[in-house]
């Protein structure tokens, strides 16, 4: 199964390009069709974070819009929203991308960046706010999961 997995962290250079990490660059090109780019980065709507889509998934992200009138307000912000920000990138030689300005400027991000895994996307983050997400995720999560029951092994000598 190819999955973004993992907190990497790389320090994004003078001209805003920075190394996707080995493991995400490899499931990167797992995912990858001939003829695509090899990640589609854009703005997340909900963190001050960049998300990062394999191509086919971030046409998978869009179909929904099919359903919706090619001709309403609704499609129209809708379409906004997703693709206007939205930015195809391929890797350098060295396994770099060029983040444009509008991008780094949404997630704050200066000298060092961290890439969070989070399955079939990753996003990038300023390094103290990844650190902050990730706490308050993990405390949701526990908030979540805690009056969930949890299933016991069987005693020893049944089965």
């Amino acid at each position: 199964m190819s999955v973004f997995l993992g907190t990497h962290q790389n320090r994004l250079d003078a001209k805003g390009r920075v190394s996707i990490p080995s493991a995400f660059r490899a499931t990167l090109r797992t995912l990858s069709r001939a003829g695509e780019p090899l990640v589609i980065m854009r703005p997340s709507h909900l963190h001050p974070c960049l998300e990062a889509w394999p191509s086919a998934s971030f046409s998978a992200l869009a179909r929904p819009l099919d359903e919706v009138d090619i001709f309403s307000e609704d499609h129209d912000d809708l379409a906004t929203a997703l693709y206007a920000d939205a930015y195809p990138l391929d890797a350098d030689k060295e396994g770099r991308i060029l983040l444009p300005e509008t991008l780094r400027a949404h997630a704050n991000l200066s000298e060092q960046v961290t890439f969070m895994g989070l399955g079939r996307i990753f996003q990038v983050w300023d390094p103290d706010a990844a650190n902050q997400r990730r706490a308050e995720a993990r405390a949701r999560a526990r908030a979540m999961t805690s009056g969930r029951k949890t299933v016991a092994s069987p005693p020893e000598g049944s089965a």
